[in-house]
C-alpha cells in the first residue's frame, strides 16, 4: 500500500511517501510559514522521483494537528483535492503522536511539544515499552512549567523530549 502523508502545521514543512512500513522518499523543507506554496511542489517532486502519480497513493495521511491552524486547513484542503475524487482513503495523525514514534524502540517516557510561542507548547505524554506506544494524556497547550511539573511524575522513569519544544523544556 503507497501512502502520501503531509504535515503543514509545524514550522516544518513534510511530504512522505511510504510503502506498507517503509518510509521511500522524505522531502521537508524549512522556509518560513509559506507551506502553501511549497506543499504542491513538494509532492510533485516525491511522485516524480518515484515515477507515480496520484493515481497510484492508496492512502493520504496528514497532520490533524495540534500547531498552526492555517497549516491544518493548508493540510486538509490538498489532501482533499487529491484523494477525494479518486475515493481514496484519508487519515489524520496527531503531529505530537507521530514525534512520539521517533522513540518506538526506546522503552520510557516521551513527551512530544511544538512551541506554542508564550512559553507555552503543545504537547502530549506517552509510554513507550516494548516498540508498542501507550498515550498517557491528550494533546493539549499548557505552559512550559506546567509541563515540567507533570514530567515529574516519572522522575524514575528515563524521559525523551521531542519536538520543537524540546528546548523549551530541557532546562
Amino acid at each position: 500500500m503507497k501512502i502520501l502523508a503531509l504535515d503543514s502545521t509545524a514550522k516544518i514543512c513534510t511530504a512522505a511517501l511510504c510503502e506498507d512500513d517503509a518510509l521511500l522518499i522524505l522531502k521537508q523543507q524549512n522556509a518560513g510559514m509559506t507551506h502553501s506554496e511549497m506543499l504542491l511542489p513538494m509532492i510533485e517532486s516525491i511522485l516524480g522521483e518515484a515515477g507515480i502519480g496520484v493515481a497510484d497513493i492508496d492512502m493520504f495521511a496528514l497532520s490533524e494537528g495540534p500547531g498552526s491552524f492555517t497549516g491544518v486547513r493548508i493540510g486538509a484542503a490538498t489532501v482533499k483535492g487529491l484523494a477525494f475524487g479518486r475515493d481514496r482513503a484519508c487519515v489524520g495523525v496527531s503531529a505530537l503522536e507521530a514525534l512520539a514514534y521517533n522513540f518506538i524502540t526506546e522503552d520510557g517516557i516521551v513527551a512530544s511539544s511544538m512551541d506554542a510561542r508564550r512559553d507555552q507548547v503543545y504537547t502530549a505524554i506517552f509510554r513507550v515499552t516494548g516498540g508498542k506506544l501507550e498515550r498517557l494524556c491528550e494533546d493539549m497547550a499548557i505552559s512550559v512549567d506546567e509541563l515540567c511539573e507533570r514530567l515529574g511524575e516519572y522522575s524514575s522513569e528515563r524521559i525523551y523530549l521531542s519536538g520543537d519544544g524540546a528546548h523549551l523544556v530541557y532546562k
